[in-house]
């Protein structure tokens, strides 16, 4: 009789377990940290510019970068820092969405590593470069292996082209967000290849901050489609910068 509740018990834990795995949502966010000496941008003051400074840069540690508007943020935890094994990550982040059972890894890269940083990103939108980091006994897949993948930072395609693992190694879907400038333009060619959904990206000029980001993560946590994503994206970017809700929408856009 023991041995049969004790079976039971065992049977109840593997199987919820089980579903907790598949309820977990993984967002992978690459941040190339601003970097007045090594990327093509009109320069930020030199605190906010300097892309070997995490702390005080203007796309991570300024009150606008990922790491101090997700840590800020009533929505999501800050779970703890993880040291990366990819000396280009400055500081690696793992947060957890408060009302869900979704994770957000952020990656600090440094600046001058802008090319590599993009080549990153745009392979783990084809699926590769996976790995896992276990928390609460749940593994969470990042890099390829995870949901949603996005980009922060100067879009460098304006200054380089890339090579890499461009072809997607399954049919897993997988979202992607780019706020950079005329990501649009810039990164179709490669989604073409890799195969991702283009949930969010821009056809002009803006400035890369949290809000735009969060906005849009949001939307895609309630499962709301492409467009809602998308209109949350361009009310936020109008909200912080005052530009015009047509404006915003024109240049928060989705899809091909």
């Amino acid at each position: 009789m023991k041995k049969t509740i004790l079976l039971f018990l065992f049977s109840f834990l593997i199987v919820g377990f089980s579903k907790r795995e598949k309820n977990t949502k993984t967002i992978h966010v690459y941040v190339a940290l601003c970097d007045n000496e090594n990327q093509g941008i009109v320069p930020v003051p030199s605190k906010l510019g300097n892309g070997q400074d995490p702390k005080n840069n203007l796309y991570w540690g300024a009150l606008y970068g990922v790491k101090t508007y997700f840590k800020n943020s009533k929505d999501w935890t800050y779970v703890k820092s993880i040291k990366s094994d990819n000396q280009k990550i400055l500081e690696r982040l793992l947060f957890k969405h408060k009302s869900s059972n979704t994770y957000l890894l952020a990656d600090a890269y440094d600046g001058k590593h802008i090319k590599q940083t993009t080549i990153d990103y745009i392979e783990a939108t084809a699926g590769r470069n996976s790995f896992s980091i276990t928390y609460n006994s749940s593994k969470l897949n990042f890099g390829g292996g995870s949901e949603l993948l996005a980009y922060v930072g100067h879009d460098g395609l304006m200054d380089f082209n890339v090579e890499g693992n461009f072809s997607p190694i399954n049919k897993a879907k997988r979202d992607a967000i780019v706020l950079a400038c005329a990501s649009k333009s810039y990164y179709k060619t490669y989604f073409k290849k890799t195969k991702v959904n283009p949930l969010v990206w821009t056809t002009g000029l803006m400035a890369p901050e949290a809000y735009t980001l969060k906005a849009s993560i949001d939307g895609w946590i309630l499962k709301e489609s492409d467009a809602q994503i998308a209109e949350r994206a361009a009310q936020a970017y109008h909200k912080y910068q005052k530009c015009g809700i047509k404006g915003a929408r024109r240049l928060l856009v989705t899809g091909f």
